[in-house]
């Protein structure tokens, strides 16, 4: 499928997350977590909906959820035989962040190294290059239209080295619509830094420069990120970047069995 990568359900997804992006900025209680269908509110989007796609599409998102909601969420899957993986949210108001991320990248980027973002054009590469690269460090990629912006504003950025090979990478979103209170809340993540370019720093740059972009060319008024209990290179990585450990808050995907759906 043109635009699409990874195994076949991976790629079954992306194509899927597309056609229900219109349902996903219209719906209240739904949102797009990009790989998925998803919901920020299951009681306004409705359980018979939620359970309707988890059995068709066998993966569902759930985002920015209160300690309250998830434990019902956790609850209420699993009692259709569904597991669902939580991870925490780290989070902070945009000119909180931006200030944080601001002395960041003041330090400058290492020499030969260059920021260049998906498509045609100066200072681009092909955005199949971004997916590709994505996949083999670990992370499931977006469609290439999702990473390209074909759906409305987005940051995808990467760093490239002195040989035009990818570095680093990171993505941006509002995945919550207008209904929703989280609708000027973005969403970061996607970050990947090759193996010989780890122990740099490039990990924690491209991460400020994405949310540098998502407070200046999404416009968002809030800034969150998603990661694992154990994961605490990128948890010192993401406080360094001015977010904060929000307990009050949790996002998960409901799956029906096997390994976590992303790390």
């Amino acid at each position: 499928m043109a635009g699409y990568v990874g195994n076949e359900q991976q790629q079954r997804l992306q194509a899927r997350a597309e056609e229900l992006i219109p349902w996903a900025q219209t719906t209240r209680g739904a949102c797009n977590p990009g790989r998925f269908p998803g919901s920020d509110d299951p009681e306004a989007l409705g359980w018979e909906t939620i359970f309707e796609l988890l059995d068709k599409e066998g993966v569902f998102g759930f985002r920015l959820l209160s300690a309250n909601t998830a434990e019902l969420v956790r609850e209420r899957c699993e009692e259709r035989g569904y597991r669902v993986d939580f991870w925490d949210v780290f989070s902070a108001p945009a000119s909180l962040a931006a200030s944080s991320c601001s002395k960041i990248l003041l330090r400058g980027l290492p020499e030969g190294l260059q920021v260049v973002k998906p498509g045609d054009g100066p200072n681009r590469i092909q955005t199949r290059v971004f997916q590709d690269f994505m996949l083999e460090n670990g992370i499931v990629p977006f469609s290439a239209s999702m990473l390209k912006g074909a759906f409305g504003k987005v940051v995808t950025l990467g760093l490239q080295d002195a040989q035009g090979k990818l570095a680093a990478t990171a993505h941006g979103y509002l995945p919550h619509n207008s209904l929703s209170p989280h609708a000027k809340n973005a969403w970061g993540g996607l970050v990947a830094v090759a193996p010989p370019h780890r122990g740099k720093g490039l990990g924690l740059y491209i991460n400020a420069l994405m949310i540098s972009a998502c407070t200046t060319d999404l416009d968002a008024q809030d800034v969150h990120e998603l990661v694992s209990a154990g994961n605490t290179v990128s948890r010192r990585m993401i406080e360094t970047c001015g977010l904060k450990f929000n307990p009050s808050l949790k996002c998960g995907i409901a799956v029906s069995s096997g390994e976590r759906f992303t790390r």
